[in-house]
């Protein structure tokens, strides 16, 4: 049986407990207000998405990371970011305006070609947002049944809270652009960021499918997503209409130049088209593992990027890929190519620079 002072060591120990947790939550701060922390280790850190910035590297990942190199990646500086919500794409439509997304909807924007980063929305913002939107177009067309499941649609963002991911960014120029993200969550702006238009409605996307990736060819913008999705801009009907493919499989991404477009994805699959999506050819790459990442070198040669660390090169058209080598030992999640034409790939263990092929060298 336990004695008295056994209750009290038991009720103060309850007690010290509470206090703890007390001084632990007071303690927590939300990862969109916890600024990214300065590690020499994030070079080496889990890093999803890469652009070019001028003659600049950007890299983006885990914990709010963003790391620049101005010399071809072989040294890296981190920039100043106001979030530690893991990132997930960059995109840089000019040589300093650049625009990074990630988890819980955050969107950030940099001025100084990815030195420093300013938050312009984030997802406690967002669905309060889409029910502001679409509550006005339902107000303007009461008749129309598709506004009141949109604002409802916004209306669960707002209980749910900051917990929906951004996937993709993509700007024209300096002004217009989109971010998208998980469940069809996708935003235009047309001021840089300043203010930020939903557009749910605009996608043929009635299944509510992620969308995983935006790209331009140069003459069409594409989105790719899962099960199959592929939408392109008709600024005709002034929407992203659906782009019937024989692969029901999910695309990461989304590669092209004018009159060529490709998309890839889960298990090796890559498909390519070159009359604006009308019909499709299935590519032979050889590989059963997804494919993460692309680019155009300055060669115009294309190059994929596996989860593996393969590395498929087409040369001149995207017509025929082959396996050239395997690249890195992991995964490979965001490449680009420097000012100085080496290969710089990001993944799991952050960042490597990679020598373009004699033979590819344009």
């Amino acid at each position: 049986m336990c004695s008295y002072k056994n209750y009290l060591q038991v009720a103060f120990g309850l007690m010290l407990g509470l206090m703890q947790g007390v001084t632990h939550a007071t303690d927590y701060v939300d990862v969109l207000d916890l600024p990214a922390k300065v590690s020499p280790l994030a070079i080496n850190s889990s890093l999803s998405g890469m652009a070019r910035a001028g003659e600049r590297v950007i890299a983006v990942g885990q914990r709010g990371h963003i790391l620049y190199s101005d010399d071809a990646g072989k040294r890296w500086q981190q920039a100043a970011v106001p979030v530690s919500a893991d990132l997930t794409a960059v995109n840089f439509p000019t040589a300093t305006q650049g625009w990074a997304v990630g988890n819980d909807g955050v969107v950030l924007h940099s001025r100084d070609a990815g030195a420093t980063w300013s938050r312009q929305l984030d997802g406690r913002q967002m669905g309060a947002l889409l029910v502001k939107h679409y509550s006005t177009l339902a107000s303007a067309e009461p008749g129309n049944e598709q506004w009141p499941l949109l604002v409802a649609e916004g209306q669960r963002l707002v209980e749910q809270g900051a917990d929906k991911p951004l996937l993709d960014v993509w700007f024209a120029n300096d002004k217009v652009g989109y971010v998208i993200g998980v469940f069809n969550l996708i935003l235009r702006t047309d001021d840089g960021g300043l203010s930020w238009t939903p557009f749910q409605d605009r996608t043929d996307n009635p299944q509510g499918f992620h969308l995983n990736a935006i790209a331009s060819t140069g003459d069409a913008l594409y989105i790719a997503g899962e099960q199959g999705l592929l939408l392109k801009w008709d600024d005709s009907r002034r929407r992203f209409a659906a782009v019937p493919t024989p692969y029901q499989g999910s695309f990461f991404g989304v590669l092209g130049k004018p009159g060529e477009v490709l998309v890839y994805g889960l298990r090796g699959n890559v498909l390519r088209s070159t009359d604006g999506g009308h019909s499709w050819n299935a590519l032979n790459t050889g590989l059963h593992v997804s494919i993460t990442a692309g680019l155009i070198d300055a060669g115009g040669h294309y190059r994929l990027f596996t989860q593996g660390g393969q590395m498929l090169v087409s040369q001149g058209s995207g017509a025929n890929l082959q396996l050239l080598r395997k690249t890195t030992p992991t995964p490979i999640a965001g490449a680009t190519q420097s000012a100085d034409g080496a290969l710089v790939v990001a993944g799991s263990r952050g960042v490597r620079t990679l020598s373009v092929d004699p033979a590819l060298e344009p």
